[in-house]
Formats: structure tokens, sequence, C-alpha cells
């Protein structure tokens, strides 16, 4: 199945995953602008009438763009909505993207039938995270376009499973389109997702290293310096499970090592939300691939980084012996 038309005609098969608090305008923009989907959460805006800012400012700034080089045009943005019962301001987010008109909008923490049904109002697309076959076949039945398989290794929030597993079991009855997400920091990491069967990769936490992210410098510095060993699973900080950098944990007073487990029905994404996004500042979320992030950079660096790695993992792969025999 091809692709969606908004899904085409990207510089590179990326989706720049939403991040919590890091994600704003300047990094969305410079994302679209080096010609990946730039993403944010819908609740980075706060308080909610920051969102017809941001949104404002997102669509103005591609427009121009785009009006200026009309050649080379800006990737679609994409808008994350929290569809947890507990985020108060869902209904009135996702009228913002009715409003502007937001080309994708990404769904996670549960899939809802009225949602899907606002973004194909005005045409565009819905995509859900989704951590194993269950929620998947449930994200599709609400009306979700596409899928986004956040496997083991995947920062913030991630699955358990394999993305060996879970794309090849997927594409058993799904053939829409098909992001992948975990440990993806690399060209070739996109080159493989696509190998195995996915047609976009979806990286997060590289770019917090990036210029135009909304991190502090100790967590930019804390990317660079980090390996996949200083990466832990636990669902302490907001009630599910999620991958987070050790150090950050160790400077907030705990043992990385021994922590305890919280219940699920913790979790909140209210409108509040304060409590919860000084935990996320604090204790900083991170995927496994950040041994490939080397220096901190702007965005447009790392993208020409991403397509000379990803054109030279195509190239290797297409001189490589074929091990296959065809039987007599």
């Amino acid at each position: 199945m091809a692709l969606p038309p908004v899904l085409q005609n990207l510089r590179l098969p990326v989706i720049g995953a939403p991040l919590f608090i890091v994600s704003g305008p300047e990094l969305v923009i410079a994302q679209c602008k080096a010609g990946i989907v730039g993403s944010f959460p819908a609740l980075n805006a706060r308080p909610e009438h920051v969102l017809d800012e941001w949104m404002d400012q997102i669509t103005t700034e591609l427009g121009e763009h785009n009006a200026k080089y009309p050649d080379r045009p800006a990737a679609p943005f994409a808008v994350n909505q929290i569809v947890h019962k507990s985020n108060d301001r869902l209904m009135h987010d996702v009228e913002m993207c009715v409003k502007y008109e937001a080309p994708i909008v990404i769904t996670s923490l549960g899939a809802r039938k009225e949602v899907n049904e606002a973004i194909h109002s005005y045409g565009g697309i819905v995509l859900h995270d989704i951590i194993n076959i269950v929620f998947a076949h449930k994200a599709l039945e609400k009306g979700a376009d596409g899928l986004i398989a956040v496997c083991s290794g995947a920062g913030g929030h991630a699955g358990t499973l394999s993305p060996f597993a879970l794309i090849q079991e997927i594409r058993q009855f799904f053939d829409g389109p098909l992001a992948l997400s975990g440990s993806i920091a690399s060209g070739g990491a996109i080159a493989a997702a696509q190998a195995m069967g996915a047609d976009l990769g979806y990286i997060g936490s590289a770019f917090i290293a990036c210029d135009e992210a909304r991190a502090v410098d100790g967590y930019k510095d804390m990317i660079v310096e980090s390996k996949a060993g200083d990466i832990v699973y636990s669902n302490l900080f907001t009630g599910v499970h999620g991958n987070y950098l050790k150090p950050s944990i160790a400077k907030a007073g705990l043992d990385p090592n021994n922590l305890p487990e919280s219940d699920p029905s913790a979790m909140n994404f209210g409108s509040g939300g304060d409590q919860k996004s000084k935990a996320w500042r604090d204790i900083w979320g991170c995927g496994q691939g950040i041994g490939a992030v080397e220096a901190r950079k702007p965005v447009s660096a790392y993208v020409d980084q991403l397509e000379s790695e990803y054109r030279a993992a195509q190239a290797r792969l297409a001189g490589q012996t074929s091990y296959g025999r065809a039987m007599a």
C-alpha cells in the first residue's frame, strides 16, 4: 500500500518524535524545514491558549518557507494528542488541530473514534502509537490511518517487544503507514527499519541534543555523554513504564538500580500537570540509541548527517553479496 500523500516526498523517511517539554515550535519548524516530519505534544503548550499561538507560528513560518523555496518545501508537521481519560484538555486541543488543519495527528495512550473523525474531517491523518498487537488492532478499529510501533529501547513510554517481532506481526494484517520507534538515531537504523518492513523511522532522543530543542544544557550534555547502558526502564515517574537516563535519576537523589514500582492508576495528564512536568524536567526520558549522538548540533546538521548515513547504508546493502540461491 502506498503512503498517503502527506508522508510522501520527504527528504528522509523520518518523523521527529514528540518530546514532552522538549519539543516546541523552534524544533518543529527546524525539523520540517530540514525535510522530515516535525512534531510536538499539544500538552507542551501551557496554558492551553498557548497552543493556538504555537500552531499559528508553525503554520505561518512553514508557509513563508514554502513561498520562498517552492522547489524544496517544508515537510508536514504533526501534533501529539494524549488521549488518556485524565487529559481534560483533549477536545480543546483537537479543536486547535481542526482550526489549523494539522496534517498529521499522533495519538497516544488510548484510541478514540471521535478524535480520529475530527482529524479526518479536513483531510488530516492519524498515526497511533502502540506497544503490542492488541493495541494495534484497537487503534485501527477506531479509525487510525497508521501505526507507530514503539519497541524496546525507545525513549519515554516504551514497549518491551523486539522491533523484529512487532513489525513482522503487524505486517501480517496491516499494510498501511507504519513507523518504527526504538533506538533509532542513525541513518543506518532508518534503513534497517525499512528493511524489516516499516515505512519510516521515528526518532526522538537524538533531537534532544539539538540546538533548537527546549532542553536544559545539562540534559543535552547528558545525551551526548551517555550510552545504552545508562538507560533504566521504570514506571515510577508516570505510572507507565518508560526509559530514563540513570544519571538524572541519581542526581535527583534516587538509586536507579533499586527503584520501586508505581501504581499505574497514578498516571495523570490533566491540564494542571505541574507536578508531572517537574518530574519530567528532573528525571530525563531517553532511549537506548543515544550512543550514536556524539555532539550537540543544529537540527539541519543532524539531518544532513542522517541523510549521509542513510545513503551509505543503502549503498552498502546494495553492494553486499546475496546469500540466497534459487533452487534448481
